[in-house]
């Protein structure tokens, strides 16, 4: 049986990696029961919070490249799940927000992901592997070294 690689940050890399495309992987097995795209439950997972959010933030957010999030953003709003309007403190600035609809299907999405995530084992460490990686994106933040995107 092969060694572990010893602790580094290759290795923590490489685990970070691969946790992301088996979640990610794990995410589009569930929401394709609804069908929904993984970049649409990113931005209903945010508008969620009613505040209302410019394309900028929603494009870091959900990871998408702008003319990608815009196409999304079309089919949302011609879906009824999400709607526009000026920012009130900047008018040449749009915010996205979810209609009812919207809300209602992000609840039911959102519903059925935590149902997934709760049936995988170990999940009382949920709160300690937030904050570990809240931590590890404020320091590479910091570092100035990284751009995310």
């Amino acid at each position: 049986m092969a060694e572990p690689p010893e602790p580094g940050p290759h290795h923590v890399l490489t685990l970070l990696a691969r946790a992301e495309r088996l979640a990610a992987r794990r995410l589009r097995d569930v929401l394709a029961e609804s069908g929904c795209s993984l970049g649409a439950w990113r931005v209903m997972s945010l508008l969620a919070d009613g505040e209302g959010h410019g394309m900028t933030a929603i494009s870091e957010w959900a990871l998408l490249p702008p003319p990608t999030l815009t196409r999304l953003m079309d089919q949302l709003v011609d879906d009824g799940l999400v709607h526009r309007r000026v920012d009130p403190l900047d008018r040449r600035r749009i915010l996205a927000f979810l209609t009812p609809r919207g809300l209602q299907r992000w609840r039911a999405l959102d519903a059925r992901v935590r149902a997934s995530w709760e049936r995988l084992p170990g999940g009382g460490d949920d709160e300690l592997l937030a904050a570990l990686l809240h931590r590890l994106v404020a320091r590479l933040g910091e570092s100035g070294a990284v751009r995310e995107g």
